[in-house]
Parts: C-alpha cells; structure tokens; sequence
C-alpha cells in the first residue's frame, strides 16, 4: 500500500486531502509537481507549473491543488512525464490526452504549438484501446489493448523506432521486429524506448551510449532489437526512472534498494524498512518523483489513533456522558483516564463522579469542553482563537500542558488587529509568558490601530496601566 505521506510535496496537503487520494503522480526536474486523482474521481494538480506541465491552462504556480475539469470522471489508468517536460496519460476507456512542452511534437498533435491544457492524442489512436504510456525526454510511447505499439516526437537517435532519426510529429506504429508480435509492456528511458512481449522477450531501441539497452555494444538503434542477454528468462516488467536509483521488491516482500540514494552510492542490493518500491523513490531518489502512477488502497483496517477519533462522542460505545449547556458529549471513562490525569483523579472510588453517568460541567462553554474532549481522542485543536482562550483557561486549570501550548499557537495564528488586546489579557490571566510576549509586540507593532478598538478602552484599569507604563519602557510614546 503506497502512503503519499511520504512523498515531501504532499506535505503541503492537508490531512483531509491526503485522506481523499487514491491515485497520484509526482514529477518535475525536482519532484516539485504532483497529480492526484480522489475517491470520487476528481483531478488535482499542484506545484511549479514548468512549461505548463500542470495542464490548468495557464502558466502560474500554485500551492493550492486546482481542479482539472477536462479530466474529472475520465478514471485515469496510465501516467507517464517526460523531462522536457510533458504529461501523457490514459484513461480505462482507452483515450490518450497530452499537454506541457511540445518543441518536437511529443504531444502527438502534429505541431509544436506548446500545450497548455490536457488535448487528446487522435492520430491512429482513435480506433484503439490504449492501456499504458510512456514518455522520454521528448517523445513518447503508447500501447493499445491488441498489443501494438505507437511512438512519436524526438527521434535524434531513433527512439521513436521509425528506421530514420527524422522527427515523428504524430502517433506511428513501431513495427520491424514487433510486427504480428503482442507487446504487454513498454518503458522510456530519456531517449531510448523499450518493450515486453507476451513471451517474455525485450525489445530495445534508440540511445545505447552507455549500453542501456542490453545488447552488448553501444551503437545507437533505429528499430527495435532483441536483447538477447535475457533469452533464457521470462521479463514480465523493465521500469525506467529519471533518478539513478534501483529498487526491487521480493516474493517474500522485503524490499530492496541501490544505487544513488539522496547523494550516496549504495552499490549492493540494501535491504529496507519499506512495504513497498514506491517508498523507495520517496524517500531516497533525487529528484523524489515517482516512475509511475501511484495507486493509493485504503483498507477496512484502521490503526489505534484512527479507531480512537472514530469513537469520539460515540452513543453506541461510550459509557459515560458530560452535559455542557443543555447538550451531550458521549465519551469513554478508560481513555479519559488514559489520556487526562485530572480524570484518573475524578474517576477514583472515592470521587462522587466515578459512580455517575453524566456530569454536569458549568465552569467552560460547551465548544471549549467539547474541543478538550477531542484533543483527548485525536492530539489535534480546531478552534477559533476567541474560543482558544477558554480552551487555553481550562488547559490551565487541568494542568494540560501541551495543550496550552497548542492554544496559544492557534491564537498566535489568529492574532489581528480587533482582538489583539483581548488576547494579551487572556494571555496575562492564564499566565501564559510567551503568548503574553507575542500579543504585547503585535500591539506595539500595531499600536495606532490597537488603541482604536473597543477592546482596548473595555479593559480594566491595572491591566491598562501595566500595558501602558510597559509600552512606554519599550519607547512606544517617544513620537
């Protein structure tokens, strides 16, 4: 099961869109660009946008995921991207789309025109099935459903198997060797294409300066060639990667890896951690791009964290409920105690709370205590700063730590000019020192707007004196 978590770009998701992903694509010269396909089929990309590789139709970066319409509900099953850069992909109902640069024709549309949004490949492609594409440097491959093979675009040392080095401008069947043969899998490497039969054979063509095609010598190819080398085994996949980095999975499902691993020669065969090949590019190839589409299965099975959020205010598993302004919170006395030493305290025999079944609570609002409650189950705060400060009051009062400090974070985020003095005086109240210290610099920072607002001339007087006389030590008045 591929986790994209591990893939740096999709940190700048949140946890609800990683959560929606079943299918995506990292890429760019330094894994800076990501396609993700969700649960119910919609299209997102992210990222630099080089050469409009991100298909949006324009050429702005974006770290906000933006929808890509023209591909929602196509079920994208093959993806593939070129370094030049461009985007091919195709959809289980067998449609080829293109889009990113095109100064040699690799978007098969039969100009050089760039392409700014996905355009679908129909040159001898229309009648056909096509289930994988691949793409090099600058051309690009595509492999129908009755075994044949299409190639086009940059054609310098043949890669595009046509018998000349002239540019393909649309799609062509590769035939020669391949002819009446039934390919099962192709693969580019930047200039040089490969492909596997039915029977286990491999064909190679195009660059072979440093012998990547197998064949024993390194003289470009025109057209595909045997690789003999490998006539006494049965290939069922030959998988291409820009990085110069070597992964392989075992039967037994250890997970193995060499090459150049984030700037280190690892020349042996080391055994990972790792479920997974994915994993691999994640974390060790630079660029961290994947070398092909990523399938994302989320199972039935959830880890002790994901049960434990699912069970917040729960009626059919809890035993025990607070009441907070006319409403219920159901919750579960074990993980109170587990996770809250004011509860284990409550909760001994000898506290009237630890016989009852609801507990009434009137010292906190019921959003405050409600938000406490979940952080007990999930370690995670989604408050407004206003009602952080009563969250901030009760962390205080239950001796919660951690979650004061999650609090004063969420009113930092929030601080702005209308609410900035209401929070330094939360801040001095619950004796929280370094918030304090944040709310009294932005009010200096901002001090001519601070002084206008309601909050500020509410405030008490010892607290306006002290805010005052600190504002003056700090030379706030000198002007």
């Amino acid at each position: 099961m591929v986790d994209v978590g591990k893939w740096p770009i999709f940190t700048l998701l949140s946890p609800q869109e990683i959560a929606s992903i079943r299918k995506a694509c990292v890429f760019g010269t330094s894994a800076n660009e990501a396609l993700y396909v969700t649960d119910n089929d919609e299209v997102f990309v992210f990222g630099l946008n080089y050469s409009n590789c991100l298909g949006t139709g324009d050429n702005q970066s974006t770290l906000i995921p933006k929808k890509l319409e023209a591909l929602c509900g196509k079920k994208i099953k093959s993806l593939s991207y070129g370094s030049g850069p461009h985007v091919l992909l195709s959809t289980e109902d067998g449609v080829v789309y293109a889009w990113g640069h095109n100064g040699y024709s690799q978007l098969g549309n039969g100009t050089t025109n760039q392409g700014i949004a996905p355009i679908q490949v129909c040159t001898n492609l229309l009648i056909k099935q096509v289930v994988e594409v691949a793409c090099g440097s600058h051309h690009s491959m595509a492999l129908a459903a009755d075994g044949e093979v299409f190639a086009w675009g940059y054609n310098n040392c043949g890669q595009v198997g046509s018998g000349s080095t002239a540019n393909q401008p649309t799609p062509r069947k590769v035939t020669n060797c391949l002819h009446i043969k039934r390919v099962v899998g192709i693969a580019c490497g930047q200039t040089s294409s490969m492909a596997v039969l039915d029977n286990g054979e491999v064909y190679g063509w195009g660059y072979n300066g440093n012998g990547q095609l197998g064949l024993g010598n390194n003289g470009n190819q025109l057209t595909p060639v045997r690789v003999a080398a490998l006539h006494s085994v049965c290939v069922n996949q030959v998988p291409c990667h820009s990085a110069h980095t070597s992964a392989a999975k075992t039967q037994g499902g250890h997970v193995y890896m060499w090459g150049q691993c984030r700037g280190q020669s690892v020349i042996l065969p080391h055994l990972t951690h790792f479920s997974c090949t994915d994993d691999v590019f994640a974390c060790f190839a630079s660029p961290a791009v994947s070398w092909r589409l990523l399938s994302v299965e989320h199972e039935d099975f959830l880890t002790v964290a994901e049960s434990l959020k699912k069970e917040f205010d729960s009626p059919e598993t809890a035993d025990l409920k607070f009441r907070i302004d006319g409403k219920y919170i159901h919750v579960h006395k074990a993980v109170l105690k587990i996770r809250c030493e004011h509860f284990r305290s409550m909760f001994q025999s000898y506290w009237n709370e630890d016989m009852k079944e609801v507990i009434e609570i009137d010292q906190f609002s019921y959003p405050v205590y409600r938000a406490f409650l979940q952080y007990l189950y999930t370690d995670a705060v989604d408050l407004p700063p206003e009602d952080a400060i009563g969250l901030l009051d009760l962390a205080t009062s239950y001796c919660e730590n951690r979650l004061k400090k999650l609090c004063q974070h969420i009113i930092k985020r929030g601080i702005t000019v209308e609410n900035a003095f209401s929070l330094f005086s939360a801040a001095v109240r619950y004796d929280a020192e370094d918030l304090e210290e944040f709310c009294f610099k932005f009010c200096i920072n901002h001090l001519t707007e601070v002084t206008q607002t309601a909050a500020f001339w509410q405030m008490d007087g010892p607290l306006l004196k002290e805010f005052i006389a600190k504002a003056s030590k700090c030379g706030a008045f000198k002007n």
